[in-house]
Formats: C-alpha cells, sequence, structure tokens
C-alpha cells in the first residue's frame, strides 16, 4: 500500500493531486494551528484572563461586521473557479474589486457602531486596529483560486512563513512586555503577511496580478448569486460568535478569558472536516456533474469521514480536558476546563454543518439555505439568554452544542429540499465510523 501510496503522489493523476493536495493543506494548518495555539497560550499567560478576555471580545465584535465584508462569495468563487466557465482574471479581478469595496464599507460601519455605543476609548481603539483585517483578507481570493485547481503547495508554503513570522513577532513582544495593543496590531500584521505571501505565489506560479480585470455583468451576477449566502454566513457568525460577546457583556471580559480558553483547542479539532472539505470540493463539483451515482457515494463518504473522524479527536480532548488546561493555560485559567469538556464536541456539529452546507453549494439549492441559520441565531440567543445567568460560561457552552448540533442537522427538517442532506447527516452521525477504514480509498485510485 505504501509503495501504491508513493507511486500516487508521484503521478500526475487526479489522485496524484488530491495526495499532495491533502499533505500540503494538512501541514499547513497543522503548523498554523500548533503555532498559533502554542504562541497564544504564551500570551494569554502573559495577559491574564481579563485582557486575554478583552483581545477575544475586541476579535469577535470586528468578526461580527466583517460579515459584509466577505457578503458569502466564498464558495461562490470557488465554484465558479472550478467550473472554468470564465476566464480566471475576470473572476479574480472581479471578485477582489467587491471584496474591497464591500471591506471599505464595514470599516465604515465599524466606526459608526463605536460613535453610538458606550465602548471605552481603548475598546474602540483596539476594535479599529483589527479592522485593518478586513482590506488584508480581500487577497483570499488568490487562495480560493490554488484550491479551485486542487495546488494547495504554493500558498501553504506562504502561510506557514506568515505564521512563523507572525510567531516570532508577537515572542519578541512578550519578552519586552508590550501592552496589549501591540498584540492588537500584531494579529492585523498577520493578516498583512498573508496577502503579501498570496501576492508572491500567484506572481511566481501564474501571472501579475495586474492580468486581472472587472467584469461589471459578472459582478451583478455574483452578489444576486451570493446574496442568499450572505445572510446565511452572517447568520453563521452570529451564532459562532455572538455568545463570546453577550459573556463580555452579561457577565466580564475575565470569565470570556476562560470561555476563549477553552474555544482555542476546537480549531485542532475542525481543521480535520475543513481540509477534508476544500480538498474534496474540487473533485465532487465536477462528479456532480458528470456522474450523480459517484456524486452521492463520494459526497456521503467524504460526511462520514469527516463527522467520525472529528468525533474521535473530540473524545479525546473531552477526556483530557483538565491536563490540557493545566499543563498549557497553567492554574490561572483552571476554570475553562468544564467549558472544554462540553465545547469539545462542538466539532462535531461543526463538521456536520460545513460538509451539509458544501453539498449544498455543489448542488445550488443555496437560495434558502440562510433559513435553517437565522433559526440557529434564535436558537443560540435564546439559549445564552436562559442559561447564562444561571449557569455562567457553563451554561453558554451547552448554548453552543445546543446550536451547531441544530443548524448542522435539525434544522434541515424544516426546508424540504434539505431533507436528502438530513438524511445523509444521520447515516454519517450514527454508521459513517465504517468509511474510517476506508480512507485510504480517498488517496489510492482503485
Amino acid at each position: 500500500m505504501i509503495a501504491k501510496l508513493l507511486e500516487t503522489v508521484k503521478s500526475n493523476s487526479t489522485a496524484g493531486k488530491v495526495v499532495r493536495n491533502v499533505f500540503w493543506a494538512v501541514t499547513g494548518k497543522i503548523v498554523t494551528l500548533f503555532s498559533t495555539l502554542i504562541v497564544g497560550i504564551f500570551v494569554a499567560r502573559y495577559l491574564g484572563p481579563e485582557q486575554y478576555g478583552l483581545m477575544n471580545y475586541v476579535i469577535s465584535i470586528v468578526t461580527l461586521f466583517s460579515i459584509f465584508s466577505v457578503f458569502g462569495t466564498t464558495d461562490i468563487i470557488i465554484r465558479e473557479l472550478s467550473k472554468k466557465e470564465k476566464e480566471k482574471e475576470v473572476i479574480l479581478g472581479t471578485s477582489f474589486l467587491i471584496r474591497i469595496g464591500l471591506a471599505v464599507i464595514t470599516i465604515v460601519f465599524i466606526c459608526i457602531y463605536l460613535f453610538f455605543s458606550d465602548e471605552t476609548i481603548e475598546t474602540s481603539i483596539l476594535i479599529l486596529i483589527y479592522s485593518l483585517t478586513s482590506i488584508f483578507s480581500c487577497f483570499d481570493v488568490i487562495r480560493f483560486y490554488f484550491t479551485s485547481i486542487i495546488q494547495n503547495e504554493y500558498i501553504v508554503k506562504s502561510e506557514i512563513m506568515r505564521t512563523l513570522v507572525g510567531a516570532s513577532i508577537k515572542v519578541g513582544l512578550l519578552l519586552i512586555k508590550a501592552p496589549l495593543w501591540a498584540f492588537i496590531a500584531a494579529l492585523t500584521f498577520d493578516f498583512l503577511l498573508l496577502a503579501s505571501g498570496y501576492i508572491v505565489a500567484y506572481r511566481k506560479q501564474v501571472a501579475k496580478i495586474s492580468t486581472w480585470c472587472f467584469d461589471k455583468q459578472f459582478a451583478v451576477s455574483l452578489l444576486k448569486t451570493a446574496f442568499p449566502l450572505l445572510i446565511t454566513c452572517a447568520a453563521a457568525v452570529v451564532y459562532q460568535r455572538i455568545d463570546q460577546v453577550m459573556i463580555s457583556k452579561m457577565i466580564d471580559n475575565k470569565s470570556l478569558g476562560y470561555f476563549s480558553t477553552a474555544m482555542s483547542f476546537i480549531g485542532i479539532v475542525v481543521f480535520i472536516p475543513t481540509i477534508i472539505i476544500q480538498t474534496v470540493s474540487p473533485i465532487l463539483v465536477r462528479c456532480y456533474k458528470e456522474d450523480a451515482e459517484r456524486y452521492q457515494k463520494e459526497s456521503q463518504k467524504m460526511m462520514n469521514i469527516a463527522t467520525w473522524g472529528t468525533m474521535i479527536v473530540s473524545c479525546i480532548i473531552s477526556l483530557l480536558s483538565y491536563y490540557i488546561i493545566r499543563h498549557t493555560y497553567g492554574i490561572e485559567y483552571i476554570a475553562a476546563v468544564p467549558v472544554l469538556q462540553i465545547l469539545a464536541f462542538k466539532a462535531v456539529g461543526i463538521a456536520l454543518t460545513t460538509t451539509g452546507g458544501q453539498l449544498i453549494i455543489i448542488e445550488n439549492i443555496h437560495q434558502v439555505a440562510f433559513i435553517k441559520n437565522i433559526l440557529a441565531c434564535f436558537v443560540c440567543i435564546g439559549c445564552n439568554y436562559l442559561l447564562i445567568p444561571h449557569w455562567g460560561i457553563i451554561g453558554s457552552a451547552w448554548a453552543t452544542i445546543i446550536t451547531v448540533m441544530f443548524t448542522g442537522g435539525l434544522a434541515n427538517i424544516f426546508i424540504p429540499r434539505y431533507h436528502h442532506i438530513l438524511k445523509k447527516q444521520i447515516i454519517a452521525l450514527f454508521l459513517g465510523w465504517r468509511d474510517l477504514v476506508l480512507i485510504k480509498q480517498l488517496l489510492i485510485k482503485r
């Protein structure tokens, strides 16, 4: 099997591209996750729960506003690039200019919010600094292009370099005992580094960005197609971030620091379905157009492996939560242990949500997807309002689990055209473990 796998890696077949893509995607994600986690631990221990909570509050506020700058275009752009019905220069140029315009509008909205809100001057300055990430994030369109052609190698190298440089800067700030605003600025600079890396990778492997062009007709089409996804993505970001804002407002930043500490480990689990989806998605797009039967089998297999791969890691993290918190963030953050025991299973709901959502995009039935995410927002806000006053951050953790499981599957009950997605999710949740032994079939073409 090893010999056959090595042969596949060296080949130029679709299977070979998938294997290389998985390798680079996993490598980049592991480096980014663990570098971010390790440096984040030192930063959290240095800042303490209260200031660490404030830092995460700033990130959450900007993330909520950044919904508009993305406008739900991510999956649509990847889909259009995969279909190859238009020139890549048109798709990339049009998408980029739209994202830039929306990013500027987003920063204006943030300024208006700060003018009318009761945020302190310190918090407002921190939010304004971090809001610049909306501009730098526009260069993500380059990443979408490499994802669509199953060639993550070039951009992953850029991401690894950005991660290492960014980590070095934060370590330097720790050594000179810098204030909180410096760490917020460093996080913002990370996005600038990443954007620069994307530009270099595209120029070296493809062409100059100056070849991009704007197509008004495609822009209108893209915005119309993406609008339902805007509502969907907006609702998704709200129910994923609003709990942290509510904890800060209803309790305090110190409690948010504990909650954020537990949340920092969830990304390690979530990268499993993310990598699988990003890698397999372009192939599923072609299968859906050319071979409906194969599409059904491969999409179910993708969901099974993503769900149960995540389930196993979630169980391990939950069981070891005390030791994880105690020997990383330290005794000062021990209050985060019960939160992590619960939140570890958030990743399972996210796996169901992201895999199901990707199938909805591929099948072009996303027009009503916003309904379940809007319902999830009400579920999230309602559960947090009910549970936080009685159980604090533990209640918020349970509210998170209820919300992700609802939007991940149960909400599909209310949308008839998504019943087949719900069926796949039920199969994945209860029978998906059987496909774990067949992972090699995704890597080696029989």
